[in-house]
């Protein structure tokens, strides 16, 4: 929570958002935190979040308890605002942090892939050619990886052209989530 690695490269200087325990059932894995984040401090806190916590199927309480779900984004810190949004994560702070953390919770159950980026990251050369073709393709990923769309209001259409996620895959997100919690 103190890296100041890319902090000349942060247009609002660095506030690492990361939260775990040595007990953390479930890991996710996103983007980087968003300029509201960034603002209140807190992972998830906008409107974004709200949505990932009802896919999740789970309240604020249970959300925030670091030993269910640990908060690991590619990018630790807001990264500023490009043309159509968010700038990507800066591309320093997973490969300075992810290893470390992951190692210090070995017994995870399921790593949940948000976005693009942290897809790329994970599944490599075995996502497929597209962010919708590797949600659909979820159970080629698990138990160990759970990919997702990213959760943000921006995603409107996607969520509008592709309803079989919520009707399909948030359903599975939740069985999963329900188990991991459970152990």
């Amino acid at each position: 929570r103190s890296c100041t690695h890319c902090a000349d490269c942060l247009p609002f200087g660095p506030r690492p958002i990361v939260n775990f325990s040595g007990n953390t059932k479930i890991w996710l894995i996103s983007q980087a935190p968003g300029s509201v984040v960034h603002s209140n401090g807190v992972a998830w806190m906008d409107q974004s979040g709200k949505r990932l916590r009802r896919w999740l199927g789970v309240d604020e309480d249970t959300f925030y308890n670091p030993d269910n779900f640990g908060i690991l984004p590619m990018g630790f810190c807001y990264p500023g605002k490009g043309k159509s949004g968010d700038l990507p994560p800066r591309p320093e702070c997973a490969p300075l942090w992810h290893d470390k953390m992951l190692r210090a919770v070995p017994d995870a159950q399921i790593k949940i892939l948000i976005g693009q980026y942290a897809q790329r990251a994970y599944l490599g050369e075995k996502r497929e050619r597209t962010l919708t073709e590797t949600v659909k393709s979820y159970q080629a990923y698990t138990p160990d990886y759970f990919p997702l769309p990213h959760p943000s209001p921006r995603n409107r259409i996607w969520l509008a052209r592709n309803a079989w996620f919520e009707a399909e895959v948030v359903p599975e997100l939740q069985r999963r989530v329900r188990r991991a919690l459970e152990l």
